[in-house]
């Protein structure tokens, strides 16, 4: 074993087969949550770890799980807010954990329920799920938590934002009082801290950088562009940046047609989004991870789940809903130290959305000059011409008003409803 693993990981209280297998896996030095949680979280006490994205909170809380489960007959159970983000823990827990013969279960929705159910009957020591799913196999008794000792968290801001309260809750309520709980999220609001608690005994709280910190190596860019003028300018950036650029938007359907303009202009790209299936989306993923796809095209159900190191550039093609989700996007980009680039694209009316960024980053987004842009393409794509159109107040949630029958109100052709005994 080298002098670095010898300097850094011995003394944290790692056993020595999971110090073996980091060694094989070449996780060398461990990152500042790892190295701050991991003892606390081995010692078996409550955490409460708040640090940005790309810092290694999957191995802060899954070496203390692994070992912890290896040595008894307890259970761990990782709830995380996306599906993307659950297969994330579960490749990563599983690099350290399957040379020990560590069994684990991944609950998510979209995937078959069967496959599911035979992992459980094989008596996983660890399950990673989402709420959803969680509580699908607890109501069809496939699933008992009667035997978990240690809960994670993962993400939790993520989730309340994603309206999994009630689902927590629900979960929260039958798990062991008897039990060590670790809660990781990037941002602190009030209903976290709420949940701390309710839920965590005394908790070690492990801030390696406050709520709303950006990646330390991410520079950041502004563009103040009308909408008609975004294709435009997103056509030129992809001149610009031949790496891989990963883009978001506010709505799945701008998603798709993001997606089909990238195509037009002549770049690979693929999009992950609440209408694509799990295979899809995990099809999407690899493909991005490979090169198949330089451009990947996403709305914020991704934001937490993408793990692809060396993204060059993260552009935000709609600001996001909720300014804590910018940190959260321009996080896929400079990620484990790394260098990276996040530009941002503003209509002229959303001076009140940056500023409330600029409020939880503290930081101001410098503002870059639009350079000439390329002359528009035969019948190019108005992306957003329907939200150009529709009221401010109903934008946000990509609400799209249907009339029964006929015409909407913005001339799209309607299916008449079908009568109401209709019969195929």
């Amino acid at each position: 074993m080298t002098d670095e693993i010898k300097k850094d990981f011995y003394g944290l209280g790692i056993a020595p087969g999971i110090l073996e297998v980091l060694n094989k896996l070449h996780f060398t030095v461990p990152t500042p949550i790892q190295e701050q949680s991991i003892p606390s979280a081995l010692s078996g006490k409550d955490l409460m770890g708040i640090a940005q994205t790309g810092t290694g909170k999957t191995l802060a809380f899954g070496i203390p799980l692994i070992q912890r489960v290896l040595n008894g007959k307890s259970m761990g159970l990782v709830i995380a807010p996306t599906r993307e983000l659950a297969l994330q823990i579960d490749e990563t827990l599983r690099k350290v954990g399957v040379p020990l013969n560590l069994r684990t279960a991944v609950l998510i929705g979209g995937e078959s329920i069967g496959r599911q159910m035979r992992d459980l009957h094989r008596s996983p020591q660890i399950v990673i799920g989402t709420p959803g799913r969680i509580l699908d196999h607890m109501e069809q008794r496939t699933l008992s938590l009667n035997k978990v000792s240690v809960l994670v968290l993962d993400e939790a801001d993520r989730m309340l934002d994603m309206g999994f309260a009630p689902q927590l809750k629900r979960i929260l309520s039958v798990l062991p009082r008897e039990r060590q709980t670790m809660l990781f999220s990037a941002t602190m609001p009030e209903q976290i801290i709420a949940i701390t608690k309710t839920y965590l005994k005394l908790p070690i709280r492990v801030e390696i950088a406050r709520s709303g910190t950006t990646a330390q190596d991410v520079t950041q860019e502004l563009f103040f562009v009308s909408q008609s003028d975004k294709p435009r300018l997103l056509e030129k950036i992809l001149q610009e940046y031949r790496g891989s650029v990963l883009v978001f938007s506010r709505t799945k359907h701008a998603a798709r047609k993001i997606a089909g303009l990238i195509r037009a202009l002549g770049h690979s790209s693929a999009e992950i989004h609440s209408n694509r299936s799990l295979g899809q989306r995990k099809e999407a993923l690899e493909g991005f991870k490979t090169g198949r796809y330089r451009v990947l095209v996403a709305t914020d159900i991704a934001a937490r789940g993408i793990d692809v190191t060396n993204i060059e550039l993260v552009l935000n093609y709609d600001l996001p809903e909720n300014p804590e989700d910018y940190v959260h996007r321009i996080g896929r980009t400079g990620r484990a130290g790394g260098k990276g680039h996040a530009m941002s694209f503003a209509r002229p009316n959303q001076t009140g959305d940056v500023r409330s960024i600029e409020r939880l980053i503290r930081t101001v987004l410098p503002v870059s000059k639009m350079p000439t842009l390329p002359p528009p393409l035969p019948g190019q794509l108005q992306i957003e011409r329907f939200e150009n159109n529709f009221p401010s107040h109903l934008r946000k949630g990509g609400f799209r008003p249907r009339r029964a029958g006929g015409s909407s109100r913005f001339g799209e052709r309607r299916v008449p409803p079908r009568p109401k005994f209709f019969k195929k």
